[in-house]
């Protein structure tokens, strides 16, 4: 017979920090791209009876009710990881009608988008430095259908690049991370449960359905799926109208034919008074406001605690959840206006002078913590004199020159594609040789890196890009 010695009452105690849901909706709004985000407030519109679309003229400063602004301050003060997060400055930047012109053509201007693979393969490289989950990772991509999905066997993926299976599993938990959301699953179900995480809904009726009941909800078997998952047929109609607005294809948007694409810029830089300013693209931003009926129901039942109490919850969610619009779109500004300052050179010069810069950087000048850099930059793209550019190009690792002078990684490979562009093609460059133009100018690579650089634009060996 077994010991029962073993069993016992044990306490811990243990340090943990969670995020309140209003920090959670806070740092799921400044993450989404725009697309996203129309999503999201759409659910919130859906949801709270009070909110509702401003198809005004947007005025200067709105008038607010004091009495739930000093609710939203206590909130604040209560919540630390509000402040850390979202304590910064409010400046603008003001602008000129002529500046405004220019950004309204800026922002009208079609821009025609990457591959999906070529799209997906910037992400990659710009998200690990890891060369094993960075070759698995090139091997799901080139795997992918037109729609973005792996057809084939994780297994086989793993067995072609030579890496055990956990280290597959870990690049294509990464390549899901990926924009466009859902890209990288290996069917329909893992499809939506990719967008519904992104959403927060992992733990919602909707992930349940599409979890255990995808044949139902394909049947319109409502009543069964209530049943299962004991909540109200109305709210599992619900779900079923959210799922069907998730996009089951989310590689079609990156078509291999000759349709062009469209990549949203939320924002562009460009010269107002001699000096690079951003200008945030607010068209595609839905404005709310709190409903003027709904104000005043709450004012004319003063006897009812019951539906006073609810209103005066949901004014409450409602308000917060415009602070966090207009705070997402101010964080954001703010980052892009320090990347547009610390990249000075690239907007006036181009590509090769993009100057190394971390997000610590930034963050340490803006007043936020870094993880909120990384959130805010995320799927987000500004339009430049010099093209669109995801705000993550702008971060990037760099080389010290013999001068003391920093270059970034970025500036060092344009400087390689411009030695083999110029060179003889009957007596082609080899890395050895780019390491010692390189040397001379200032730049000290190992050989192995320019090789790696090389490979990484997609550059042939010196003997292979040999002309007769």
């Amino acid at each position: 017979m077994q010991s029962m010695s073993g069993i016992g009452l044990h306490q811990n105690l243990s340090l943990g920090q969670t995020l309140s849901p209003q920090m959670q909706q806070s740092l799921q709004f400044l993450q989404a791209p725009v697309m996203e985000l129309q999503s999201l407030v759409q659910q919130e519109l859906e949801i709270n009876p009070v909110l509702e679309e401003n198809r005004e003229e947007p005025k200067a400063e709105e008038e607010s009710d004091a009495e739930w602004e000093k609710e939203l301050d206590v909130l604040r003060q209560n919540d630390e990881e509000w402040r850390e997060y979202f304590a910064q400055s409010h400046s603008t930047s003001p602008y000129t009608q002529e500046a405004a012109e220019r950004r309204q053509f800026l922002f009208d201007s079609q821009v025609e988008a990457t591959h999906l693979s070529d799209h997906l393969e910037q992400q990659l490289i710009l998200s690990t430095n890891d060369q094993a989950i960075i070759a698995v990772g090139r091997e799901i991509i080139g795997n992918l259908d037109d729609a973005g999905y792996l057809k084939v066997p994780l297994l086989e993926v793993a067995q072609s690049v030579q890496v055990n299976y956990e280290k597959a599993k870990d690049a294509l938990a990464l390549v899901q991370t990926f924009d466009p959301v859902g890209v990288g699953a290996r069917d329909l179900r893992e499809c939506l449960l990719i967008q519904l995480d992104r959403l927060g809904k992992s733990e919602d009726v909707e992930s349940a359905i599409v979890t255990h009941h995808m044949d139902q909800l394909g049947r319109k078997k409502y009543q069964e799926i209530a049943r299962a998952l004991k909540v109200p047929v109305e709210r599992v109609q619900q779900g079923a109208h959210f799922i069907g607005t998730l996009n089951p294809r989310p590689g079609s948007s990156f078509s291999s034919d000759d349709k062009q694409n469209v990549v949203a810029a939320e924002m562009a830089v460009q010269k107002v008074g001699g000096e690079w300013t951003v200008v945030m693209n607010e068209d595609p931003i839905p404005r709310l406001r709190i409903s003027d009926t709904y104000k005043d129901l709450l004012a004319n039942n003063g006897k009812d605690t019951n539906l006073r109490e609810y209103l005066k919850e949901k004014i409450r969610a409602g308000k917060f959840l415009i602070k966090c619009l207009h705070q997402r779109q101010q964080t954001i500004q703010n980052i892009a206006t320090e990347i547009v300052k610390r990249q000075k050179e690239f907007f006036d010069e181009g590509t090769a002078h993009l100057k190394p810069l971390t997000m610590s950087q930034v963050a340490e000048i803006v007043g936020v913590h870094e993880t909120t850099v990384s959130r805010a930059i995320a799927n987000k793209y500004i339009q430049t004199p010099w093209g669109l550019f995801d705000l993550k190009y702008f971060f990037t690792p760099g080389y010290q020159t013999s001068s003391g002078e920093v270059m970034s990684n970025t500036s060092v490979k344009s400087s390689i594609q411009e030695l083999i562009t110029r060179e003889d093609q009957h007596k082609p460059l080899s890395d050895q040789e780019i390491v010692k133009i390189l040397s001379e100018r200032g730049i000290p690579l190992a050989r192995r890196t320019v090789a790696k650089y090389r490979a990484e634009l997609n550059i042939l060996p010196s003997n292979l890009r040999r002309v007769a």
